[in-house]
Order: structure tokens, then sequence, then C-alpha cells
């Protein structure tokens, strides 16, 4: 039930938006530096998308490990540390002048700090501090990442115009380091460390032992025993589907697509900033929604309706209002179907390991995600046209739709009861 008075974990649940809101704006900018990149630099449009997509599949790797390094050393050292990272790889792309480096800092470098406060980040913190309103906060800490497009991109799109891309990536170091004394102070690691229950439980429980040995470790024997039932390879697969047709595909190449078709950058670049603002209507009602909802006929609708839009894309950039369209359609839908898998990992594996499950999960959707910002880009320079790379996409989250409805059935069970009927 809801607390009468003011629950600390809903200041912690403020400190971890904004950490992951900046990683959001970290990880929005290479769709504004791709075409910059290519103009200076002379690199291809494959090269640039390689290193986003070494960039994309840590983002993912990291998940798990850093879960464990959370329940190993704890939230707010791993997350001052990610924040550190990210600055520094950040700030050192303006020296940069050979495409190696551009994959050894914003491939490798930026990969490992975003993946060490990506969404298993919040997913932790709904999970330890509330059990009450848990899909809703899961739906708010998503949507940082929305609120980060919104912020970031068109901002980053404006500065790189008129000042060039180093001064914006300088924007994103500066604004990484200011939030380090923040998280600093003010983060918390378990309501038992501020005498306070999770939220809607009435009992202060002792705090869980904190996981000690090798946190690497304890990654991959969460993994290999959660690999064992099918549930894992479902969850996995259709967040495969969703980074192969999210963050990998729409938030690399279309700014790209749009300049292909004679949309201004600063326009394409307000356009994802619109999908990030209708995004948080959409997870933030996605979380209210799994609390209520059976959450794979949530995804298996979401992934459906993202299919369509996604098969829609090449069709909308004949005028302007076409491509609004789809941004308000697909915004909706963008990262909704965070909230749904993370209930379903906790229901199918228990609160104290649904951190590293959602991080195997996540990484998943990270190799998914890298998988599309590679091929997008090869296909377009091959092909001349990003066509075939979006309605592939769009097929592939209709086949995710089908797999999640599968997630839960228990066959041997089912299978006497129909020979017996």
């Amino acid at each position: 039930m809801p607390q009468r008075r003011f629950h600390y974990g809903w200041v912690v649940v403020g400190v971890t938006f904004f950490v992951l809101l900046i990683g959001a704006g970290v990880r929005s900018t290479p769709g504004v530096l791709m075409v910059p990149f290519e103009e200076e630099f002379h690199w291809s449009r494959a090269t640039i998308s390689f290193a986003v997509a070494v960039s994309l599949v840590l983002y993912g790797v990291m998940g798990p490990f850093a879960a464990a390094f959370m329940e190993r050393f704890g939230l707010r050292r791993t997350m001052v540390s990610a924040l550190a990272l990210l600055a520094t790889g950040v700030a050192l792309t303006t020296f940069m002048r050979q495409s190696w480096q551009l994959v050894l800092l914003w491939g490798v470098v930026v990969g490992m700090g975003a993946g060490a406060v990506a969404n298993v980040l919040g997913a932790v913190v709904a999970t330890r501090w509330f059990t009450a309103r848990r899909g809703l906060v899961i739906g708010l800490l998503t949507g940082a990442a929305a609120a980060g497009q919104l912020i970031f991109l068109p901002t980053f799109a404006s500065v790189t115009h008129h000042f060039g891309w180093r001064a914006a990536v300088l924007i994103i170091a500066a604004a990484a380091l200011v939030l380090i004394p923040f998280v600093a102070f003010l983060m918390r690691e378990r309501p038992q460390d501020v005498g306070l229950p999770p939220y809607g439980e009435t009992a202060v429980k002792p705090a869980s032992a904190t996981a000690v040995g090798n946190p690497f470790m304890l990654s991959l024997r969460t993994l290999a025993e959660a690999a064992r039932r099918r549930d894992f390879w479902l969850l996995a697969g259709s967040f495969f589907c969703c980074g192969a047709s999210t963050n990998g595909l729409i938030g690399t190449h279309l700014i790209p697509a749009c300049f292909d078709n004679g949309i201004p950058e600063v326009t394409s670049a307000g356009l994802l900033a619109a999908m990030g603002m209708f995004n948080i209507v959409g997870t933030t009602g996605s979380g209210w929604l799994s609390d209520r909802v059976d959450n794979r006929i949530l995804l298996a609708v979401y992934y459906s309706l993202r299919g369509l839009s996604l098969i829609y894309l090449p069709f909308s950039f004949v005028s302007f209002y076409g491509i609004g369209l789809f941004a308000v359609f697909y915004g909706l839908d963008w990262i909704a179907t965070v909230p749904p898998t993370v209930r379903l990992i906790g229901r199918s594996f228990g609160r104290e390991k649904s951190g590293i499950v959602y991080g195997w999960v996540f990484a998943a959707h990270q190799i998914g995600a890298s998988s599309a910002a590679y091929f997008a880009g090869l296909m377009r320079a091959d092909l001349g046209s990003y066509t075939q790379a979006f309605i592939l996409s769009g097929l592939i989250c209709m086949s995710a739709a089908v797999m999640v409805m599968f997630i839960g059935v228990d066959w041997r069970r089912a299978r006497p009861a129909v020979a017996g009927a």
C-alpha cells in the first residue's frame, strides 16, 4: 500500500533518472554526428556505423556485469565510475584523427560507460526500492532515455550546426562531470540504509547480504542457471528484435535517412526529439498498464504496432506530415516494451536474480541493436537506400509479437490436458 510519509525511494529514483538521462544523451549523439564525421574525415557510413555497432554491443554486454558490480560494490560506486568513464571517453573524441580512434573511444570506452548506467540500473533500483508502483517506476526510469533524447538531440544538432561537433561532445562530457557529486551525496543502496521498508511494504526487513567474490563469475553463474529455462530464450529473443528495431536502427540511422530524402539535419533531429516526447508518455503509460494487464499481451501489441510503423516508414518520406505521423506513432511505442519485460523477468526468476537476468536479456537487445546499426549502414552503402533495412526490421518485430505469447507456457502440463479432453 502507498506510504503516508515521503519515501526516500523517490529521491533515489530522481538521481537515477538524471544519470540515465545523461547516458541517453550520450547514446543519442551518433545520429547527429554521422554526417559531420563523413564530411570532415571522409569516412564511409559503414565505417562510422561499425564504431556505433561496437558501442551498442558493449552497451548491452556490460549490463549483466554492471548488475553484478552493483551487487558487489554498490550502486553509488558503479554510477560514479560510469559517469567518469563517459566524460573521459567523450571528451577525448575531440582529438581523434583516425577511424580506429573512433572505434576505441566511442565504441569501447563510451560503450562500456553507457552500459554501466543502462536500463539495468533502473531495473535494479525499482526492484530494490519498490514493491508497489514498481511498474510505474520502471516506466519513469525507462522514460529517462526518451527525455534525454528530447533534451539533447535538438540541442546537439543546433550546436553542431553553429559551432561544430566538438562543442557538442564537450557539453556532454561537462554534463556527466557535473552529475557526479549529486550521485555521491544523494544515492543510497537499499531502503534499509535509511531505516525504511521498500515502498509498498510496512516492515523493515534485514538487508540482503552483500554479494562476495568475483562479480564476473556471479554474472556468468546466473546466466548458466537462467539459460536452462525456455522463458529466458524467449525473453532474450524478443528483446533482440526490440534492439534491432529501436536504437540500433532508428536511433542511429533515422537522421541520415531523413538527410538522404532532403530533410535538413536539425529538422530530423527535432523529429527524433518529438518521438522522445511521445515515448515518455508511452513508456510511463506502459509501466502503469504492466501493473494491471497481462504483460505478454502488452508485448505482443507493442511489437505488432512497431512492425507496422517500420514497414510504413520508407513510404513516409514523401512529405513532412508523413514522417511526422511516423514520429508520433512510433514514439509512443519506442521503449514501451521495457516495463512488461522487466516484470516478466521478475516473475520468472525472482527479485534477487532479476537484475542480472535482465542484464543478460538486455545484452541480447544490444546485440540486435548492434546488428541493425551495422547492417543498415552496410545496406545503405551497397543499395543506396534504407528501405530494405526498415522493412526487414518491421518483419522481425512481427516475429517477436508471436514469440512473447509463449513466455510462461508450460507445455508439459498443457499436453496431458489436451490428450484427456
